[in-house]
């Protein structure tokens, strides 16, 4: 396989390019995300999977809700918006 070299020199340029930008990035984010989340521990990160789960189980709770009351019919509107609202609280977090 014959490379020109201009080619690779390229290549070789547009790496180092990319790498630079992904450094510069991991740095923009790391200097803004910890002052907003100045610890990140396992106590956070734990509690934060409770409030995510609770969340889920309203939405599972809620969709559970419909299908146990099928009386072949669709559910009313206000069921749906109590479902839609449980979904998006969910998904919005997760």
């Amino acid at each position: 396989m014959s490379t020109h070299p201009d080619e690779y020199q390229q290549f070789v340029d547009q790496k180092r390019f990319l790498s630079e930008i992904e450094h510069g990035i991991r740095l923009a984010n790391r200097e803004i995300i910890d002052k907003r989340i100045p610890s990140i521990t396992k106590d956070s990160i734990l509690s934060f999977a409770v409030a995510v789960a609770r969340l889920r189980a309203n939405y599972l709770s809620a969709a559970f809700e419909i299908g146990s009351n099928d009386r072949g019919e669709a559910p009313n509107d206000a069921t749906l918006a109590q479902l839609k609202k449980a979904r998006e609280q969910f998904e919005e977090t997760k």
